[in-house]
């Protein structure tokens, strides 16, 4: 037995919007990258499809990892890694940004100390590493401690607790290197219209319609429908190749989003893809680089802004568990367009703090 597999791990269990991940300083992990995430898997309980031996909930929203630490970037006050950690198959993912995780990183570093909280709210500044972009996270802390209790809902979870905004900067081209990543705002992907973009998340929108889908089907519905889950692939995999991505059959990214008009009064229906699988709701990044897109002249599902967007602020993203605020505006007579504001509220809740011991090493 390592000392590591005797003596544990220290972490924080948080959920962080509607997902729920593991928040390990960086300092209490190997250095080593390989190291680390063999370490990560053994403690997530991957591979197995109940992860029945470790901390992960058996979905892919419950096996994420976020790893923080002090930043040298002269903007941010901490680094946040975020790890993308398989279920039933023994993979780890740095490829793509959570916003989701993001939410919990701020009141992380003020619990850790990473970060001298103030009394009311504190601005946490967060190098998102897998991007090399910054976020500022608003965190409510009365009394100079982080608050958890609070009136904010989200959908997708029971109850209220306390905001956290989460306001980005430099997201375009997070993992592609531009915001219209195949340099043209549509493109034609297995005879379906397309709009590959990427702000905070390379995402790839097209109509439900193009689907043969209303766009407003349950989770269930399309869960079920195994030859739609071929489709959503096979474009996802061109597409990806079209951003630039290269060979993304066993990646993360990039998601597919079908765009519909709004059936519960909000401004756009989305069903989202994680890459394959139907989501619940939709991711935070992937709801930015929607809204992103669909404000974008000549985009598929800019007929849908058009109609309903406002010039800019707040769009009301709807999804199969209810709805989600995005705060968009994109300056669209620059060449290429460019965001000015990209940003969203969402939640935070300390679930549990202390030692994680993980599978023994085979």
């Amino acid at each position: 037995m390592n000392d590591i597999e005797e003596a544990g791990v220290r972490l924080t269990i948080l959920r962080g919007g509607t997902s729920r991940g593991l928040y390990v300083e960086a300092a209490d992990l190997p250095a080593d990258p390989a190291a680390r995430d063999d370490l990560l898997l053994r403690l997530m309980g991957t591979p197995d499809p109940r992860q029945i031996d470790g901390l992960g909930g058996a979905t892919s929203l419950t096996s994420k990892v976020a790893v923080v630490g002090p930043s040298e970037h002269p903007d941010a006050d901490v680094d946040y890694l975020f790890l993308q950690l398989g279920v039933d198959e023994a993979s780890v993912s740095d490829r793509q940004n959570c916003g989701n995780i993001l939410a919990g990183v701020g009141p992380f570093a003020l619990e850790r100390g990473l970060v001298v909280a103030a009394d009311g709210t504190t601005d946490v500044r967060i190098r998102m590493v897998n991007s090399d972009s910054v976020a500022v996270a608003t965190v409510a802390t009365p009394g100079g401690r982080v608050s958890y209790r609070g009136d904010v809902a989200i959908a997708g979870v029971p109850g209220t607790a306390a905001g956290v905004t989460l306001a980005f900067a430099d997201t375009e081209g997070s993992a592609t290197g531009a915001l219209l990543p195949t340099g043209r705002v549509r493109d034609t992907v297995d005879g379906v219209e397309v709009t590959c973009v990427d702000n905070g998340m390379p995402v790839v929108l097209a109509l439900a319609t193009s689907f043969g889908l209303t766009g407003h089907e349950s989770h269930e519905e399309l869960t079920a429908d195994a030859a739609l889950a071929e489709r959503i692939d096979a474009l996802r995999q061109k597409a990806g190749a079209l951003m630039g991505l290269g060979d993304v059959a066993g990646s993360s990214v990039p998601k597919t989003v079908l765009l519909a008009p709004p059936a519960d009064g909000g401004q756009v229906a989305t069903r989202s893809f994680i890459p394959v699988l139907p989501h619940t709701a939709v991711g935070v990044l992937a709801a930015v680089s929607v809204v992103t897109g669909m404000l974008l002249p000549g985009a598929v599902g800019h007929d849908i802004a058009a109609e309903r967007f406002p010039a800019g602020g707040r769009v009301d993203v709807e999804h199969p568990t209810g709805h989600f605020l995005v705060d968009v505006v994109v300056d669209t007579t620059t060449s290429p367009p460019r965001v000015t504001r990209s940003g969203v509220v969402r939640t935070a809740r300390k679930l549990m703090d202390g030692t994680a011991f993980p599978r023994p090493a085979s």
